[in-house]
């Protein structure tokens, strides 16, 4: 973030001391400052956004040429709202969320922090700081602004939030509530708390009235119980799990807790073991996690290696398989604290 801003500042300070950059009398000036715009874009989609658990630079992801030419475009609308009203608590939850789907991860936490200033009671903001805190990997920092968040919610009606990237359907899955206990649940899952996540995960199947957030939280209760002291507990999760749920965007998870039920396969739930996207991330852990807990370590550590090979990395799975090849190797120290 520090690279991206010291760059701009670099670049503007260019533009106005001599003009746009490779602009010559006869071009006109409009277009010269949108190319520089793409420039400036393209330079910093190449800026790391973070480091991986294991020493990894990570760089935005790398997204189809249409697709963040949609994504840029809402971001700008976004941008626009937040200049006209930069105190609307809305408008800058949407331009922290927009900018984290251009890749801008640190970028996304300086607009929720900067709110806070603003809100320091919004556990609105806390819920989205927090979930940007899991993919830049400071899992101790996310559990502090989820834990606030879960605090201030307490004793508020629930309601629907929003997609910013909706699913096939248009139709949004989670609440207020349910993301901020389901990543409350993965930050301590991905800190080796899995008792703590545990309890994140019961609260967030309690508030959990779909059929994809049921399955959403039941995949994290169930290894989080699966890898705690209460692994007799888990087998009960499955009970309410069958294989003609209405799922219209948890298919992953739908799909591995079937296997967990044995009434899938591994090699029925599909993906690619490059774990090229976010899916394949998804179902490559829950299959290598599988193999662990039930004592298959080699198996599980090869796929957990093919996972963090690949380039989805924001993903949450894949963010896990690094937490697990981490553990390894610092078997005395399994947090980020």
């Amino acid at each position: 973030m520090i690279f991206r801003a010291i760059l701009q500042m670099l670049i503007v300070f260019a533009v106005l001391l001599y003009g746009p950059l490779g602009c010559s009398e006869s071009e006109p000036q409009s277009n010269s400052t949108a190319d520089l715009s793409q420039k400036l874009a393209e330079i910093a989609a190449h800026l790391p956004e973070g480091t991986s658990l294991l020493g990894k630079q990570l760089l935005a992801p790398e997204l189809e040429p249409h697709e963040r030419t949609k994504r840029q475009a809402a971001y700008d609308q976004a941008r626009e709202k937040f200049t006209d009203d930069p105190e609307n608590e809305l408008n800058i939850i949407w331009l922290g969320r927009r900018a984290a789907y251009l890749g801008q991860y640190g970028e996304a936490i300086r607009v929720f922090s900067d709110g806070l200033l603003s809100f320091p009671g919004s556990y609105r903001l806390l819920r989205h700081r927090g979930h940007r805190f899991i993919t830049r990997r400071n899992f101790s920092t996310a559990i502090r602004d989820l834990s606030r968040a879960a605090e201030l919610i307490e004793g508020v009606p629930d309601e629907i939030e929003p997609d910013g990237m909706p699913n096939e359907k248009n139709i949004p899955r989670s609440t207020t509530h349910t993301n901020i206990y389901y990543h409350l649940g993965l930050a301590y899952y991905l800190n080796g708390d899995f008792a703590q996540s545990a309890d994140a995960y019961r609260k967030c199947l309690a508030f959990s009235k779909n059929d994809d957030m049921v399955c959403a939280s039941a995949y994290w209760l169930y290894l989080s119980l699966r890898r705690s002291n209460d692994a007799d507990g888990a087998p009960a999760v499955l009970e309410p799990i069958r294989g003609d749920m209405d799922i219209i965007e948890n298919f992953a998870y739908h799909k591995l807790l079937l296997l967990y039920k044995g009434e899938m396969t591994a090699s029925e739930l599909g993906g690619s073991a490059a774990a090229e996207s976010i899916d394949d991330a998804t179902l490559g852990y829950g299959i290598a996690v599988w193999h662990l807990v039930n004592g298959e370590a080699d198996q599980a550590m090869e796929r957990f290696r093919r996972i963090v090979d690949g380039p989805a990395w924001p993903a949450f799975g894949h963010i896990a398989a690094e937490a697990e090849l981490a553990r390894v190797a610092r078997p005395d120290d399994g947090s980020d604290s």
